[in-house]
């Protein structure tokens, strides 16, 4: 069985359209599988997650993806 994992699509990220800075992605993520290191900065995908889809739906510029680990 193939792990999921959410893939940042940088070209699409920006993190000053989130409130504040901070990552609405990363921020919705039950597991914690994105990490912004700071406010203003694109998240980093961490770990594989359970393919919830909760970090698509919550970045306003769709700049999030579940894809095969």
């Amino acid at each position: 069985m193939q792990s999921k994992m959410a893939q940042v699509l940088y070209d699409r990220c920006q993190p000053d359209k989130c409130d504040g800075g901070i990552c609405a992605a990363a921020a919705a993520c039950p597991r914690r599988s994105l990490r912004q290191d700071a406010p203003y900065e694109a998240p980093m995908a961490m770990s594989p997650c359970r393919a919830c889809g909760d970090c698509v739906h919550a970045c306003p510029a769709k700049a999030i993806e579940i894809v095969n680990a």
